[in-house]
């Protein structure tokens, strides 16, 4: 038995294709099946009633609880049985009742990075991009191509639709609506989703020098609360003290096409408009 507890082995009521490979270290729990072509790297723990259908990789010291399903067909009415293939980073946790799909032709790949926590009733949909050091809460759910970049942390029960990209060392409050894309080292939450300033506890916890996050509140501010025109306002940041930070910030901006999400005051003339909500005459 190692220290936690796992002994290396498969159970005897697991199913494994012939084609797999399955390092010697790994823990295949009771009544997993785990299909053509899946690969399980060193010391990883796969729990019970797991299914990973085919083509999927999964690096050293990965967890994988009860009942998550990896490696599944996307659920795209273009996809036409392309080979595909998902990848889990090393020491990533999946917990209970996850949904990962595969790629489609358009990318090929959906992936996960290193050290991500992905909890219980996330589902991570094909051709989706998820750095390093992610926390996606329970109930995440996200759309085709979405993209979190590492250190990205996502609250519970919050949906973010297809092509929407989270920057670097973002947070996403719980409960949000994400249908633009959320600046690098920003804070967004609320139904009607709004970013509401710089990160700057978080970026504090992982070591980030007073001097940068005092240059990205100030570039926060001229772009998001000056109310002058997006295009505009980047134009004046670019023209100040661009650290490393403050450029990325300003590129991800730059690249993006759904437009980001906006303040509660800020410039929204260069933002793709969200819909209106209406209430139903028939309303109680």
């Amino acid at each position: 038995m190692t220290s936690a507890g796992y002994a290396p082995g498969r159970h005897a009521t697991a199913v494994v294709d012939a084609s797999a490979s399955i390092a010697s270290s790994a823990t295949v729990g009771a009544y997993t099946v785990i299909g053509p072509d899946v690969e399980v790297g060193e010391r990883v723990r796969i729990g019970p009633h797991v299914l990973i259908e085919r083509d999927t990789r999964v690096a050293e010291d990965v967890r994988i609880a009860k009942g998550a399903v990896l490696g599944s067909d996307p659920q795209d009415l273009k996809y036409a049985g392309e080979r595909t293939f998902l990848e889990i980073g090393a020491r990533t946790v999946v917990r209970e009742f996850t949904t990962l799909n595969r790629g489609t032709a358009a990318s090929g790949l959906t992936s996960v990075g290193a050290d991500t926590l992905v909890m219980a009733y996330v589902h991570i949909a094909h051709d989706c991009l998820i750095g390093d050091h992610v926390v996606l809460a329970n109930g995440v759910t996200m759309g085709g191509h979405v993209e979190i970049g590492d250190w990205g942390i996502v609250g519970g029960l919050t949906g973010i639709h297809q092509f929407t990209r989270i920057g670097r060392h973002a947070m996403v409050g719980g409960g949000a609506r994400v249908s633009r894309d959320v600046a690098p080292y920003t804070l967004a939450g609320g139904s009607r989703t709004r970013t509401y300033g710089v990160n700057r506890i978080g970026l504090e916890r992982r070591g980030f020098e007073p001097e940068a996050i005092r240059a990205l509140q100030a570039a926060y501010r001229t772009i998001f609360r000056s109310g002058d025109p997006l295009r505009t306002s980047l134009d004046r940041v670019r023209r100040g003290e661009m650290t490393p930070e403050v450029r990325e910030l300003v590129q991800f901006i730059r690249d993006s096409e759904r437009g980001v999400t906006a303040t509660r005051v800020g410039p929204d003339d260069d933002l793709p408009p969200e819909p209106r909500e209406t209430k139903s005459r028939s309303a109680v």
